[in-house]
């Protein structure tokens, strides 16, 4: 069923040899990647999948955990494990939208608001249907997609109200069509950047500007690096556990079961514990000097809406905005 280029099975050797030390206690050790900060609510949802995995399987396989992108950018991951070693990466729709279509919905503009109702999204039928044609087509197995790491602000060194205050701000985002062109639509210019590039590109002014979720903020320490976070909620991010089919297909079918199940109790525990975190995290910003604006999201709503017509998303947008809402 896979069938990728040699260089891709040059990673996964790679990967293999050097990640799959360690695995010497384990029948099987999975290698898991995120950009996050472990002191990011996240990351407590890994910590409590490494543990759930360790004693549902009776220790027949490890979860090892990598913050801070050691394993490298989300997209060389994604790579690794389409080439089939034993890695996962906490990562967003819009980039898994080149191998699935479907999957960069998930990331477009004023979909939802907060965790439940895009939950229902990612639980449904219909999205095990997007997983299966994953796997099938690129090789790539969702654990489960319910990682809520809340919803995007604008992150600017000066003040933003409308849409037309974002003129000519080099604005960092994922370089995913459906970011890229939420960024655009708004008024700012997309910059693409690797998350752990952020605080030296705003800091050398290679970048003006940046969009993030409060957690990450923090854990990227761009507190220090901007002075205006606008709160405009554009994005509503939902993230997956996803690692390689290929690899996946090994396991005995009752680790896949414990796998996909405990990937989704762990997301519960990790979006909830984010939920929680927020009001704190938005005091702590405010306290190290940041000027935190409320504003009217309309203007923002308006000029962002012609971006799911523009990447085909427009029928499936009015489906799940109400599969969301009930």
């Amino acid at each position: 069923m896979l069938d990728f280029a040699k260089t891709k099975f040059t990673i996964a050797a790679v990967a293999f040899g050097a990640l799959g030390q360690g695995a010497l206690a384990q029948d099987f050790t999975l290698n898991v990647n995120t950009a996050l900060a472990t002191s990011d609510p996240l990351y407590a949802g890994l910590e409590a999948f490494q543990e759930n995995i360790a004693e549902a399987s009776d220790g027949r396989l490890a979860i090892v955990l990598y913050p801070n992108s050691q394993l490298g950018p989300d997209e060389d991951v994604l790579e690794q494990a389409r080439a089939g070693a034993p890695v996962a990466v906490v990562v967003d729709g819009g980039r898994l939208a080149v191998f699935q279509n479907e999957f960069g919905v998930l990331g477009a503009p004023f979909l939802a608001s907060g965790y439940d109702g895009i939950r229902k999204v990612v639980t449904s039928d219909m999205f095990e249907g997007w997983v299966d044609a994953l796997s099938e087509n690129a090789g790539l197995q969702v654990l489960s997609f319910n990682w809520w790491q809340g919803e995007r602000h604008l992150l600017t060194k000066r003040e933003v109200s409308v849409p037309a205050d974002l003129s000519g701000i080099r604005m960092r985002t994922p370089g995913a069509p459906v970011w890229t062109g939420t960024i655009s639509a708004m008024g700012a210019t997309p910059t693409p950047l690797p998350w752990g590039e952020v605080y030296s590109g705003l800091s050398a002014n290679v970048i003006d500007g940046a969009e993030a979720q409060f957690p990450a903020i923090v854990g990227a320490n761009l507190h220090e690096v901007v002075s205006h976070i606008t709160k405009t909620g554009h994005i509503n991010l939902i993230t997956g556990l996803v690692t390689s089919a290929g690899w996946f297909e090994t396991l005995p079918d009752d680790l896949q079961t414990i796998l996909r199940n405990e990937a989704l109790v762990a997301g519960d525990i990790a979006s909830y514990g984010t939920q929680d975190s927020l009001e704190s995290i938005e005091a702590q910003l405010s306290e190290a000097g940041v000027i935190i604006s409320e504003v009217d999201v309309t203007p923002f709503v308006e000029a962002t809406a012609n971006v799911y017509d523009d990447l085909g998303y427009g029928e499936l947008r009015d489906v799940l905005r109400e599969m969301a809402a009930n």
